[in-house]
């Protein structure tokens, strides 16, 4: 499984990830060719060579008629969306959502999934600036996330992460920086609001290094394109990409980009495990489906002799770490045990991905799974279901019919 890790013990910011990714190609000069020729209006992208803390890697500087625009702590754009009624005379171009959207699809040189993608990560942004300052995502205008070289740097990734085309993305915690950054508004703490916004529920951390890490765009792109949040999965790395910042620190300025083959994929999961003797099959029914409604991967049950020779049942219940709690309050609201035993668990994971198939007896929905050196395809059974009794034909019949389709 093709797996991409990016270091991110330095922040995040569009032209940092810009340059790693790029570092990871075979002629990442043919590529720079590439950006050039995708249309932003005004733009022009120039790969140079930096060295930080003795480590040699590549900074990707933007000009934009010519001049190279942002002064900020990585040499990036800082975001601080605000609606239009804020505006003044005499303010840097401001960009609307809209005024985007027309840039993206009518100018742009590249194909349409890239163009989803960059809007995508812009709907990401105006929802975060738009949380923050209180207004709808039609009144928000962008500053310098507006203009062209955080364009830029959007369409750079979206193409990059494009022609890598991993399979899985991973990312480690997010350094945010520590301090104030001066934005539009005037003075903010770091990390800045819409960057808080957009990093809600992905794991992150300050430090003693003074100054904005991680900026906005970064955030949007890592909470679009990054799967986990974690260490560095085991995997065979064959290239390494180094994203250089401007600004020189104790710690080498850069984010690192790792590329290589991961066999395996694995995630921490909790089992919940109680025994019942008092309750009906009704109430332990009642019980499942308010789990899996509280966020329960998988509950099952298992008939178990218990003390007092009373026949009972073993109740477990899978879940992810982050939804455990909830899950312990509903097993305690919806059954009678008085106790709960809890382990641990790794479990192991094929690749799975959905896709819609159109055949003679309707649209169905196809799930394939792939790893560990096999590969797997199952109809989706409401599908299959709702053809069967559609044209009053078996289960059996309805998978082999579209089974002879594919």
């Amino acid at each position: 499984m093709k797996t991409l890790y990016l270091d991110l013990g330095m922040g995040a910011a569009g032209d940092m990830l810009t340059a790693a990714l790029i570092e990871l190609l075979p002629e990442p000069q043919k590529f720079t060719d590439e950006l050039n020729g995708a249309g932003i209006p005004g733009v022009r992208f120039v790969m140079e060579r930096s060295v930080k803390c003795g480590i040699a890697g590549t900074h990707m500087s933007v000009l934009v008629n010519g001049e190279e625009e942002g002064e900020h702590h990585h040499g990036h754009k800082h975001s601080d969306g605000h609606s239009h009624s804020a505006e003044s005379e005499g303010e840097h171009h401001h960009g609307s959502v809209g005024e985007i959207t027309h840039i993206v699809k009518d100018h742009l040189s590249v194909p349409e999934r890239i163009k989803e993608k960059i809007l995508e990560v812009y709907t990401l942004l105006a929802e975060a600036e738009s949380r923050v300052h209180g207004v709808p995502m039609t009144d928000i205008h962008f500053h310098e996330v507006g203009t062209m070289d955080a364009l830029a740097d959007i369409t750079a990734v979206c193409m990059l992460i494009d022609k890598l085309a991993p399979d899985r993305i991973v990312a480690s915690p997010v350094h945010v920086g520590a301090g104030r950054v001066k934005c539009a508004h005037g003075i903010m703490p770091v990390p800045a609001p819409a960057t808080a916004e957009l990093l809600k529920g992905i794991p992150t951390y300050g430090g003693g290094i003074k100054g904005e890490l991680c900026t906005p765009t970064g955030a949007a792109l890592l909470r679009r394109f990054v799967g986990e949040f974690g260490d560095m999965p085991v995997m065979r790395t064959e290239k390494i990409g180094y994203g250089m910042g401007k600004k020189d620190f104790e710690t080498a300025n850069c984010l690192r980009a790792m590329l290589g083959e991961c066999e395996e994929q694995t995630e921490e999961i909790t089992e919940l495990t109680f025994n019942v003797d008092d309750m009906t099959a009704e109430e332990i029914a009642f019980a499942t489906g308010e789990l899996f409604e509280a966020g329960a991967n998988e509950v099952f049950t298992l008939p178990v002799g218990m003390k007092k020779n009373r026949p009972g049942t073993l109740v477990c219940v899978l879940c992810t770490k982050e939804k455990k709690s909830v899950i312990v309050n509903t097993i305690f609201k919806h059954t009678t045990t008085i106790g709960i035993r809890e382990n641990a668990l790794k479990r192991h994971l094929l690749r799975r991905e959905s896709e819609i198939n159109e055949t003679s007896l309707g649209t169905v929905r196809i799930k394939n799974s792939s790893g560990y050196g096999t590969e797997k395809s199952k109809i989706e059974y409401d599908d299959l279901a709702r053809i069967a009794k559609e044209n009053g034909i078996s289960l059996r019949e309805a998978r082999k019919a579209i089974e002879g389709e594919r």
